[in-house]
């Protein structure tokens, strides 16, 4: 198998994964799935990415018995203080998760699963992001001028306040995009 003419099936609802992977160089088709995101709540919160992304392999498979590809299926957190940052349900949550990271540190988890017929792996990824103070004024701004209610922790790196607010990050940063290419594709080589 060539490592760069590889087809990955994507089953994730998440427009900047399936960038991120094109951008390596894969062909990817998505499947979107709908599916029950709970996990146990004496899990680890470091765990939680990755148990979610094996659930929804098993839902993948559950829906697509006998599928012979290559999937891959993922999800990314938010926390802070060990508190998980979700995708923000209204404005005011919104504006409570951006107030929360302002001048302060949190990490981004991405759990990955891939599969491949019967070899199966799951992993996750760690980085660290560091905001500067967000005023009142740049939080209204970014809310009312960028979708951030499909963004766990209610924001994107790539977006203005990650270009304009954030002033470092340790780890990757295709992880806080929502993917760390850097162990895909060395799992992907794997296979």
């Amino acid at each position: 198998m060539n490592i760069f003419k590889i087809n990955i099936v994507l089953a994730s609802n998440s427009p900047r994964r399936k960038e991120l992977l094109e951008s390596m160089g894969y062909i990817v088709e998505v499947v979107k799935l709908s599916m029950d995101e709970s996990y146990p709540k004496t899990l680890n919160v470091k765990k939680i990415a990755e148990f979610i992304a094996d659930k929804k392999m098993d839902t993948f498979f559950k829906q697509n018995e006998g599928f012979d590809g290559i999937v891959l299926t993922a999800d990314t957190i938010v926390v802070k203080e060990g508190k998980i940052l979700g995708k923000p349900t209204d404005k005011r949550q919104a504006f409570g998760y951006l107030k929360g990271l302002s001048n302060s540190c949190h990490e981004v988890i991405t759990g990955v699963c891939i599969r491949f017929r019967e070899y199966k792996i799951c992993f996750s990824d760690i980085s660290k992001v560091y905001f500067d103070k967000l005023s009142y004024e740049e939080i209204e701004y970014y809310i009312n001028n960028f979708k951030v209610f499909d963004k766990a922790g209610g924001y994107a790196i790539q977006e203005w306040v990650g270009l304009a607010k954030i002033s470092k990050i340790v780890g990757s940063y295709s992880n806080i995009v929502g993917l760390p290419t850097q162990k895909v594709y060395q799992n992907l080589k794997e296979i």
